[in-house]
């Protein structure tokens, strides 16, 4: 009575058209229950075929298709209902569409080990981190060490791969990532990762946080990002499935091995790794690797021109200069003005800095070590500082158009300045005074400027407003102007000795 409540508890599990079908099938091979308590599935599954092939010559030639069904289901717009319509044309008694799908669904129901069908080739990548760790030592002291193993597992053919790492941060799992892409040979549509840190942010039923550096990563390959649902192991079943199988045909065989490096561990692993994905399903009879040869290979998304680079990510906030700080590197880089004390996305590598806001970027720049440096891109700048980017001292001094009394007073404005750029603005107003009085007028402006040593925007516009420099000079004339009394010292008093001036 036992044995038939749980036989009864079996039946239930599955629809009543399979469970009745079941029943059908054993009566009609004949079996009862002690003939099958002692049998494997595999073994009550072989009984009950060729029971059937005994019974119906239709079912036979029926269930020799099932294998080829069961390996185009997982191509792209491949369905049950196509694939009966194939039948048919081939084969016009066969059966109808609804024994179809029952003698197709008994077959794949009645063994538990059997390739699930949900997937279909080229779609997804499971992704996941094994929960126990591998061991390797330290070479000199021989102190063990804990390592992640990161496995990564094709949804339609199976195909697996699995790597170990040292840490589980970032760069680690972005790499892993990268490698088991590299691996399987292309890009699947998705890749659907567990809520790890790395991963996920935060996770949420409808709508998780990605990483920003995940998403940088997938954008790059063209793929999606789907987070699987906390404590929604069937959301990840297949890396669930994968890790098992990884700790059986990795982890087991190299128990009683010592690994004093990741790099021989990873390589024993790639070795275990091709003696797995070619084995044989039980039910099948064909490997991981041929099914994805046959149906996933060519299903996958071919790569890139370039290879991916790992990127590191900063979210700083843009200075009152325009300027946003690279906190590694204590450097600081130009950015649109616009986005003065705007929240930015930095992403960098070792040698490119690059600055995105809503999701465009709005900057590159090679990147600068120099610790408290500024690199600075013209277009980021405003008017009015693009003005004094463009103007150099040389740039005034070199101009053609410029003579030799001008040029002389445009260096005398230059070197009276603490900094180039003080003096700009005075000799940019100087150079357009030539605009209302000419080159020629300028010229003979700025002689007399130098001799009377006033070198000022003001003092050459007052020259000129006043007529000053169309008045020959008479320096005989201006002596007899001067008048000469007791008061007016000479020359001589300035160079004279200090004990010899009297007050």
């Amino acid at each position: 009575m036992a044995n038939r409540r749980i036989s009864m508890r079996k039946i239930r599990e599955i629809s009543r058209p399979v469970g009745a079908q079941y029943v059908t099938d054993f009566r009609l091979a004949g079996l009862h229950y002690e003939d099958i308590k002692q049998m494997s599935d595999s073994e009550q599954l072989r009984t009950l075929e060729k029971g059937k092939g005994r019974k119906s010559e239709k079912y036979k030639i029926l269930s020799g298709k099932f294998e080829y069904f069961l390996k185009e289901l997982k191509k792209t717009g491949v369905t049950l209902q196509r694939l009966w319509k194939e039948y048919r044309h081939e084969y016009p008694d066969g059966y109808e569409y609804s024994q179809f799908c029952h003698h197709f669904q008994v077959w794949r129901s009645a063994s538990k080990v059997y390739m699930r069908i949900e997937h279909k080739a080229g779609d997804k990548m499971f992704v996941d981190y094994a929960g126990k760790k591998f061991t390797i030592y330290d070479a000199q002291t021989e102190e063990p060490i804990k390592v992640s193993v990161f496995v990564a597992v094709l949804g339609a053919s199976r195909l697996t791969y699995a790597q170990a790492t040292m840490t589980e941060k970032q760069r680690d799992w972005i790499t892993s990532n990268e490698n088991a892409l590299r691996y399987f040979g292309g890009v699947p549509k998705a890749i659907v990762s567990d809520c790890l840190k790395t991963g996920v942010i935060k996770g949420n039923k409808y709508e998780p946080e990605l990483n920003q550096v995940y998403l940088d990563f997938a954008e790059h390959y063209s793929t999606a990002i789907i987070s699987a649902r906390s404590n929604s192991p069937k959301d990840k079943a297949l890396a669930e499935i994968a890790v098992e199988i990884i700790y059986t045909r990795l982890f087991a065989p190299l128990r009683n091995e010592k690994f004093y490096s990741i790099k021989e561990l990873n390589r024993a692993f790639r070795e275990l790794l091709e003696r797995h994905n070619n084995m044989l399903f039980q039910r099948t009879k064909i490997s991981r690797r041929s099914l994805f040869n046959e149906i996933e290979k060519d299903a996958l998304m071919p790569f890139p021109e370039e290879k991916y680079e790992y990127r590191d990510l900063q979210n700083p906030r843009v200075q009152f200069n325009y300027h946003a700080e690279l906190r590694e590197d204590r450097h600081y880089y130009s950015v649109p003005y616009q986005l003065k004390g705007k929240k930015v996305r930095m992403f960098y590598t070792a040698t490119a800095v690059e600055v995105y806001y809503d999701n465009k970027r709005v900057a590159f720049h090679q990147r600068d070590c120099k610790k408290y440096g500024y690199t600075t891109l013209k277009q980021h700048m405003p008017a009015e500082h693009k003005f004094y980017a463009d103007w150099s001292p040389q740039r005034f001094i070199k101009s053609s158009k410029m003579g030799e009394n001008t040029k002389a007073l445009v260096q005398r404005v230059l070197k009276s300045k603490k900094h180039p750029e003080q003096a700009y603005k005075v000799c940019l107003g100087i150079l357009n005074i030539t605009k209302r009085y000419g080159d020629e007028r300028l010229e003979k402006a700025c002689s007399r400027a130098l001799e009377y040593d006033v070198c000022s925007h003001r003092s050459v516009k007052n020259i000129l407003e006043r007529g000053l420099d169309k008045v020959e000079e008479d320096t005989e004339k201006s002596q007899k102007l001067i008048s000469f009394h007791e008061n007016v010292r000479g020359a001589g008093y300035c160079s004279a000795p200090q004990e010899s001036r009297h007050f």
